[in-house]
């Protein structure tokens, strides 16, 4: 089942999309949708206004989460081409709201980088409040998965050795375009103007999504519609010799077998 919320004339609404029509929930948006007891039988049921998949103007998959946690260094395969070792434990950080996107929105170039990167991700959307979660816990309270593509500014990621403030610019992070439930995620790619830059299997994760949410559950209270980024593989623009990087006009098409895909081209900032 896939679960999104869209823009409409007189707002937002979150809709189940099936393969003909895209069906209302009777909720302003996913995340509020999704803080439901019984919300997955909800959404199965649901029968409201309907919306031709055409022209389907998709929100971030849930536009205002309570957390975006994101993941560094977790694909396996990269991990040990670049010579590291496995890591014991996530590397964390956090993005706020502002900072994302629809699937098929611009991303906006932040003002005063010049090193603006991709980075393919898959999305992990929390369906139920969990804390200081067993695996099986874990994986319960997953709603399901989306697709991330967490666009970073490098020369501010590595003005310091925290990496927030090259990681949350306002509208940069685009995430969609629907959640879903049943996915059984596979290969992730981006493409750059047609470019394939990153290739890898979802499997490669070092730390797979139920690992996370046992993990940060440890940390704090994760509640439903909140976002957890799993990490990306190897490919990115930075790492490239000679570096490659964004520009205005740049065509980013992230994909994840078995989820779904983005379509964003960069902007300047306006």
């Amino acid at each position: 089942m896939k679960l999104a919320t869209i823009r409409t004339e007189t707002g937002t609404a979150a809709v189940r999309v099936d393969a003909d029509v895209a069906v209302e929930l009777g909720a302003p948006d996913l995340g509020a949708f999704l803080n439901r007891p019984g919300w997955k039988a909800l959404a199965e049921k649901a029968d409201g206004p309907r919306h031709d998949l055409d022209g389907l103007d998709y929100a971030p998959v849930v536009p205002r989460p309570e957390k975006i946690f994101c993941v560094g260094l977790n694909y396996r395969t990269h991990i040990l081409e670049m010579g590291r070792e496995l890591p014991a434990y996530p590397a964390l950080f956090a993005k706020f709201a502002r900072a994302l996107v629809g699937a098929n929105d611009p991303v906006v170039l932040p003002a005063g980088s010049e090193q603006v990167d991709w980075e393919a991700e898959l999305g992990v959307v929390i369906g139920a409040e969990v804390r200081h979660a067993s695996p099986e816990k874990a994986a319960a309270a997953i709603a399901g998965y989306t697709v991330v593509n967490d666009v970073t500014a490098r020369d501010f990621q590595y003005r310091s050795v925290e990496w927030l403030q090259g990681k949350t610019f306002e509208r940069s992070t685009p995430v969609g375009p629907w959640l879903v439930t049943d996915a059984r995620p596979g290969e992730i790619s981006c493409t750059v103007d047609g470019d394939i830059v990153q290739k890898a299997d979802t499997g490669d994760l070092v730390f797979d999504a139920a690992a996370l949410v046992a993990y940060i559950s440890q940390i704090v209270t994760l509640v439903p519609g909140d976002l957890i980024a799993t990490g990306t593989p190897g490919g990115v623009g930075h790492a490239r010799k000679p570096p490659r990087y964004l520009a205005e006009g740049s065509k980013v098409v992230t994909r994840v077998e078995g989820v779904g895909e983005l379509h964003n081209t960069m902007i300047k900032e306006f």
